[in-house]
């Protein structure tokens, strides 16, 4: 009679061998924070009596082409979203690795058990763009399962790599040449309230206000989809006293902004400055093109999947692997915004 196959050892008789969850495990093979050192030298004993192999141990021999990265996204109407993921798909094809896509809807995150199967994959990492790099239920899961995570637009916390332009000096040097252009008036319409780049745009927006005396401001809410600019443009442009310029905090909402001008027959640079953020492909297929600010869309999504990718090859060590990374951003003058004529 044929002899049994012998089952390999599994991460879960590790843990049954130290008395923790699985996740537990997972944590300490990952390098991960959040386990004493008291329990992290009981598992890391079980692995030893086991002669276990962790998984991320055997990720570090095999050759690039194995490897195999989750990118969670949603807004994928969004033009950003377009740039960022020809930046990761160049990036992939250039390391040969194998990505799994997870989409979210209308922005929000994927369903829980979507992103717990992803998880449970066994992939090398996962790359998060925005505004997924700050959504809580995501990170918890990611980190709970001791995924190697990177994100690009967020801002940085212990268990993610985060790859990002200085939003804050971005955003005051915009509102700078609105207010050189002898803009007095100016409407800003603020970003997403659960991404921590919109409150630091809005920062930059006040801080250039502040060096520049009667101005003024009115800031309303949106939420970076083309559709929340029509809603913020309807809102300033309907005011007692509107602004000779607004400045959007994407490029999506500055064409939402433009598109109420044309219908309200207001003529844009003329009548309405409008200045946009992003740099992407809607900042240019409008009339008349977008002043923006020129955020390096494709290739932060690249330097993140990058660096993700060392931290994998270091076995989820980090010493080596930079944790924030802030590329150069621009700021691109077209024909959307021009020199105040007349004193407001």
């Amino acid at each position: 009679m044929a002899r049994p196959e012998r089952r390999g050892v599994t991460i879960v008789d590790v843990a049954a061998r130290a008395g923790v969850s699985s996740m537990t495990v997972s944590r300490v093979i990952n390098g991960r924070t959040g386990v004493s050192d008291e329990t992290r030298a009981m598992v890391k004993e079980a692995i030893k009596a086991l002669a276990y192999i962790p998984n991320v141990a055997a990720r570090s021999l095999v050759t690039s082409s194995e490897l195999r990265i989750g990118v969670i996204y949603s807004n994928a109407r969004a033009a950003f979203m377009s740039d960022f993921l020809t930046g990761v798909f160049e990036e992939a094809s250039a390391r040969g690795a194998r990505l799994i896509l997870l989409k979210g809807e209308e922005g929000r995150p994927p369903p829980t058990t979507a992103l717990e199967d992803l998880a449970a994959s066994n992939v090398s990492g996962v790359l998060l763009a925005p505004p997924l790099g700050e959504a809580p239920e995501v990170l918890r899961i990611l980190r709970e399962a001791g995924c190697a995570m990177a994100a690009v637009g967020a801002y940085p916390s212990p268990e993610k790599i985060c790859v990002r332009i200085d939003d804050r000096a971005a955003s005051y040097q915009m509102t700078r040449l609105l207010l050189d252009q002898g803009h007095r008036r100016l409407g800003f319409i603020l970003g997403n309230p659960d991404q921590a780049a919109s409150a630091e745009r809005m920062a930059g927006f006040h801080a250039a206000v502040r060096e520049t005396g009667g101005v003024d401001i009115q800031v309303v809410q949106g939420d970076f989809t083309y559709a929340s600019g029509l809603v913020a443009a309807e809102q300033l442009l309907s005011s007692s006293q509107p602004p000779t310029a607004i400045f959007a905090s994407n490029d999506d909402m500055a064409a939402a902004v433009v598109s109420v001008a044309h219908r309200r027959h207001l003529d844009v640079p003329g009548e309405l400055t409008v200045a946009g953020f992003d740099d992407t492909t809607a900042a240019v297929t409008l009339w008349p093109p977008l002043t923006t600010v020129r955020q390096p869309v494709r290739e932060l999504a690249a330097e993140a999947l990058s660096l993700l990718i060392a931290e994998i090859g270091a076995g989820g060590g980090k010493a080596d692997v930079p944790r924030e990374r802030i590329l150069s951003h621009e700021i691109v003058e077209r024909e959307s915004t021009s020199v105040r004529a007349k004193a407001d």
